[in-house]
């Protein structure tokens, strides 16, 4: 585990993290910490809890619309999947159906050709 130095809100925090994952833990911190400085800018000082609890419910509100559009993008890929599904199928249908015509038609001809020699 390593130890990160973050700043939140002008104050240090220092937190642990898996090795290798200090820069992401930084961006995470400076996301809240740019959630704070909104607020701050918008409502005035409201005190330190109260301001958190406000960043961390903005950013999960955020989070939540980012699920709920991947998640109906999830079923939008889904849909084209079925459709492409359907698509290939109804190719391979139309594929053997012109395949039997033609071979309809060769063995006309070869017939119609044993017929005039």
């Amino acid at each position: 585990m390593a130890n990160v130095v973050v700043s939140v809100a002008d104050r240090p925090y220092t937190m642990q993290c898996p090795d290798g994952e200090e820069d992401h833990l930084r961006e995470l911190a400076s996301l809240l910490d740019a959630e704070i400085v909104r607020i701050k800018q918008s409502v005035g000082s409201i005190g330190d809890i109260r301001l958190l609890v406000m960043s961390g419910l903005m950013v999960a509100d955020r989070l939540s619309e980012a699920i709920r559009k991947i998640e109906s993008l999830e079923d939008q890929i889904k849909g084209l999947r079925e459709s492409r599904n359907q698509a290939q199928a109804q190719t391979k249908d139309m594929e053997a159906k012109f395949a039997a015509r033609l071979e309809s038609a060769s063995a006309r001809l070869e017939s119609i050709a044993k017929a005039m020699k």
